[in-house]
């Protein structure tokens, strides 16, 4: 029998896995989620967990050239699966972009948007937005402040001066949820470059965590090639095999 603190820490994850029912962007057991009616392609991938204990399934992208130096993979979509147990993961490939007030952006806090909007890396009129502070002691996203053409696929930020130094970040979400974040740091143009590739691991993960992807352990890309619905089962020495 668990513990009262081992339910405690269950219903914690329980919780953030309905908020990521919430959301949008669905990562609950056994429940496949439809995608949003404005996203180009949709995605399901199903996981079990063959392992002899209790982990969260994540989901997170690890682009080789993210665009950004120092800019973060984030714990993307999170589930808690017992032994034996299966969760269902769906999202959709709409972006977003995210801001939210950290203080340092670092390994191990958790990015929480504080305010998201559409966004499109193959529409000129959407892959560009600023980012600012103002006089009424307010972040948020204003126009852009720089011009110019943004290569195909690719997201920019443009951070205002009037931002304070370690306060803020910002990023890029997918299907509701936030991939990438980066420091707002006063004056910088971040421009990211979405990849996609998917990457699962598992472990004690929330959504939203800041990751050191280098650290992570049992760790594996999702090869979905020209698939959109994929299933992993972790083994029990904590390998990852695919199957369509």
């Amino acid at each position: 029998m668990p513990s009262p603190d081992q339910d405690s820490v269950l219903s914690r994850r329980r919780f953030l896995a309905a908020g990521a029912a919430c959301a949008g962007a669905f990562a609950v057991p056994s429940v496949v989620g439809a995608p949003s009616a404005a996203a180009a392609t949709g995605y399901t991938l199903t996981a079990t967990n063959g392992s002899p204990g209790f982990l969260d399934v994540c989901l997170f992208k690890k682009a080789v050239d993210p665009g950004v130096p120092g800019a973060f993979s984030l714990a993307w979509l999170v589930a808690p699966a017992h032994a034996g147990a299966t969760v269902t993961f769906t999202w959709s490939t709409d972006h977003s972009f995210v801001w939210a007030v950290t203080g340092p952006l670092t390994p191990g806090i958790t990015f929480m948007p504080w305010g998201r909007i559409a966004a499109d890396p193959n529409g000129p009129s959407r892959n560009r937005t600023g980012f600012g502070f103002g006089f009424d002691n307010a972040y948020g996203f204003v126009p852009p402040t720089s011009g110019g053409t943004l290569p195909q696929g690719s997201l920019g930020i443009d951070v205002l001066a009037t931002v304070p130094q370690d306060t803020a970040s910002v990023g890029i979400g997918m299907s509701s949820a936030p991939v990438f974040a980066a420091q707002a740091d006063p004056g910088a143009n971040l421009v990211f470059r979405p990849d996609p590739q998917y990457w699962i691991t598992a472990g004690p993960y929330f959504r939203g965590e800041v990751l050191d992807v280098e650290e992570i352990e049992i760790v594996a890309e999702v090869p979905f090639g020209d698939a959109q619905s994929m299933r992993a089962l972790l083994s029990p020495s904590g390998g990852w095999s695919f199957s369509p």
